[in-house]
């Protein structure tokens, strides 16, 4: 029996956004229902070299409301955050590496790569969260930090909201410059300031700040904000105002109010809990209610969650298998 194995190019090659988005549609739900197990994702810091670890295991069992289809998967992904990796290693800051595995026989179906597994799921949880709390004719898309994760923002929120326009907001000229290369000839793609985003019908912020970068007042009065860039303690994107005047929607209690975008103004005591409005699991399954006609600014804080990682594994695996791509290889020494 085979492992295989899924470089960077393999996963982008399979990670079909159509296919991707309603697979984490079905993990928001599943969790929704108690039909998953995932721990709290658990983090090695290392002050030594500026960085960290992170693990992130999960098991899932979708009962295939979006697909007509059931079926369950386990896998954990093994994640590190370095920022002075690109200048002092020429290495990526985020890496990553999944192990997909047989629920029923725990063997390892694949080993593939995590980081671009990690930017397809969270542009696709992005886009699960624009597709329930955005205007339905939203056609413009606004997006803070134009790094890698600027691309699967727009690519994944374009296959639920008819985007004409893109605002792309970045320090870095070459940033920004190689983004408005992308996807000059596909969208009216524009540099501008951060209050030129805000002012978006849909805004993505990715950026690792520790201060608020987005006024509050420069965001429009209909604005679907995807708060992407918190994803550890400290760091905050947004002013506390726009979370209190915001329909605020959180991907996981635990892991928002201990690292998500609410992290900071949570610990400060400047929100609480009659401040959020749900999670995104319990909007998928109709719990809750999405947008509705009363709604002003919506945001969604997205820290990431493992089942999202097996659910696109899941996605990413099942089509690799059946076009015969990846490597194969005899990790156990079975065969």
């Amino acid at each position: 029996m085979q492992t295989l194995l899924l470089d960077s190019d393999a996963v982008a090659t399979n990670a079909a956004m159509t296919d991707v988005i309603p697979a984490v549609e079905e993990a928001f739900a599943a969790d929704d229902r108690g039909d998953v197990q995932m721990p709290a994702k658990s983090y090695i810091e290392l002050d030594r070299y500026n960085g960290d670890f992170r693990s992130m295991p999960a098991y899932l069992d979708v009962a295939g409301s979006a697909t007509d289809e059931e079926w369950d998967a386990a896998a954990v992904k093994w994640v590190n955050v370095h920022p002075d990796n690109p200048e002092d290693h020429d290495l990526p800051t985020v890496m990553g590496t999944m192990i997909y595995s047989d629920p029923e026989t725990a063997f390892p179906l694949s080993i593939m790569d995590g980081t671009e597994l990690t930017l397809q799921r969270t542009g696709a949880a992005a886009a699960v969260a624009t597709d329930h709390l955005a205007i339905e004719g939203a056609t413009s898309l606004g997006i803070v930090g134009a790094g890698v994760q600027s691309y699967s923002q727009l690519e994944a929120i374009a296959a639920v909201r008819p985007i004409e326009t893109v605002v792309v907001s970045d320090l870095d000229d070459a940033r920004v410059a190689a983004f408005l290369e992308a996807y000059g000839d596909q969208f009216d793609v524009r540099e501008g300031s951060v209050a030129d985003a805000a002012g978006c019908d849909v805004l993505s912020t990715v950026t690792p700040v520790r201060d608020p970068i987005v006024p509050y007042e420069a965001l429009g009065e209909h604005t679907h904000v995807n708060a992407i860039g918190a994803d550890a303690e400290g760091k905050q994107e947004h002013e506390a105002a726009t979370l209190l005047d915001a329909k605020v929607v959180i991907d996981d209690y635990e892991q928002c109010t201990h690292s998500g975008e609410i992290n900071v103004p949570w610990a400060n005591g400047e929100i609480d809990e009659d401040d959020l409005y749900g999670e995104l699991g319990a909007i998928v399954t109709g719990r809750v209610e999405g947008r509705t006609a009363e709604d002003g600014i919506t945001l969604f804080d997205s820290t990431g969650l493992a089942i999202q990682d097996v659910a696109a594994a899941h996605v990413v695996y099942e089509r690799a298998r059946d076009e015969g791509e990846g490597t194969e290889f005899d990790l156990l020494g079975l065969d």
